[in-house]
């Protein structure tokens, strides 16, 4: 059995330009609910005389810095380019975030990072799939 597509050029530039599409919508979407997720950890956790954990809080393209705690990553590589995106806290001032996260035996836990994307993946998993959507909309009008 043999199968015969027509417009077959006309159907791989839709396909080409989706995958673009798709990569700046996506990244988009991620950038947007990575900042919330940021902001609401920041909002939450325990600010001491310096502030150095607060301000070690944020996200990155790749991998998070050294010694820092990662709460997520996010790769979409079925789209053809390395999309990845790291939320992390803590760093080379900060190193006890984990500790301030998940407590210590002398020490309570006063969660800031978990209880940050919690609140928030519902609403960042919809952003994303919206995205994902409206690109190939995009695609199939071309």
């Amino acid at each position: 059995m043999t199968v015969k597509i027509l417009n077959r050029a006309r159907l791989e530039r839709k396909l080409r330009a989706m995958s673009a599409n798709a990569k700046r919508e996506i990244r988009a979407a991620l950038e947007v609910s990575a900042a919330e997720i940021v902001a609401l950890a920041k909002s939450l956790v325990p600010v001491g005389d310096t502030g150095e954990l607060r301000d070690s809080i944020g996200w990155t393209w790749g991998r998070a810095p050294k010694g820092s705690m990662t709460l997520g990553r996010v790769a979409a590589d079925s789209l053809g380019a390395d999309l990845t995106i790291t939320i992390y806290a803590g760093n080379s001032e900060a190193f006890y975030a984990r500790w301030v996260e998940f407590g210590t035996e002398k020490a309570a836990a006063q969660p800031y990072f978990y209880p940050a994307y919690r609140a928030l993946r519902r609403r960042v998993r919809s952003r994303t799939r919206r995205a994902v959507n409206k690109a190939g909309k995009e695609a199939a009008k071309a």
